[in-house]
């Protein structure tokens, strides 16, 4: 039997359906809806936006307050450290005029005094340090990295000393094929500063004798009790903390930097280690129990 209630509950419910659907079509086509939805979306992303950046400004304030407080506090943290010491820089292959004057103002600052600078040449020019070393032990150096390592030894105590050594005379016989560069005056040094570059353009022949000679000018800077310090730019590459490291001196790896300048400061006053930011770094700065305001 056909039953009426069923099929108008069947019919409305399919109405029903349409009547919806039709509703929900529109909804979705009104643009005055999706503008809205739009507005919304934008107007949460412009408020994110606006608080990042409002933190930006906050934390660069605070980064600018850290390093007033750092610029301040600098003074006082290095204040005659290295009062009345002598200082010598080293440039082993290539000068810089930026780490110079980095290094003449930290000094200045602790109280000391740059009184030596000198870049060695390289590649060493063994032919003319062999004619001007005529006659001594040191004359001929070409082919014998050993002997080309005890010249090294003996022009390290030298630089050091200020030449008041056995064959004393020998470092200023030499200086022309030996040195580059030589700016200030040879006088007795409390704490010598390196910068190395990695050697380029040289023959194996020559490398080794380079090396040679760099390793025994450290050892007899070491050999005369003087505090010496491998430095290097926070962007240099390729580094050469680890061959500082190699040779048992105290490095810093971000000389361009307050902090740098200050780690330098407290290694020629005494405090030994590996410093800086790079990841061959043992810390950013030596602790202050490490190092002397004494001679």
């Amino acid at each position: 039997m056909f039953d009426y209630r069923y099929h108008a509950l069947s019919l409305a419910a399919v109405l029903f359906a349409l009547t919806l659907g039709v509703l929900i079509g529109v909804a979705i086509g009104d643009s005055n809806l999706v503008s809205s939805a739009k507005n919304g979306i934008v107007h949460n992303l412009n408020s994110e936006v606006g608080e990042a950046r409002h933190q930006v400004s906050t934390l660069q304030q605070r980064l600018t307050d850290e390093e007033e407080f750092s610029s301040g506090l600098y003074p006082l943290a290095v204040h005659e450290l290295l009062s009345g010491r002598n200082i010598g820089l080293v440039f082993l292959g290539g000068s810089s005029d930026q780490v110079n004057g980095l290094v003449h103002t930290a000094v200045t600052e602790a109280g000391g005094n740059v009184a030596t600078v000198v870049a060695v040449r390289e590649p060493l020019d063994l032919s003319g340090i062999d004619s001007e070393a005529a006659g001594t032990h040191y004359s001929q150096l070409a082919g014998s990295p050993e002997a080309i390592n005890r010249f090294g030894q003996l022009v390290g105590r030298q630089l050091v000393s200020g030449g008041q050594l056995v064959d004393r005379e020998l470092l200023s016989r030499v200086r022309a094929p030996l040195l580059s560069a030589f700016d200030g005056q040879l006088m007795r040094l409390e704490g010598l500063i390196v910068l190395r570059s990695e050697p380029t353009g040289m023959s194996a022949e020559q490398s080794e004798a380079a090396a040679a000679f760099e390793t025994g000018l450290l050892s007899g800077v070491a050999a005369a009790g003087v505090p010496t310090v491998g430095v290097e730019l926070s962007g240099t590459e390729p580094s050469q903390i680890t061959w500082y490291k190699g040779n048992n001196i105290s490095s810093v790896d971000n000389l361009d930097q307050l902090a740098g300048q200050a780690a330098l400061i407290y290694a020629l006053a005494g405090s030994h280690g590996t410093f800086g930011v790079k990841a061959t770094a043992d810390s950013l700065l030596p602790t202050v129990a490490g190092a002397s305001g004494a001679p």
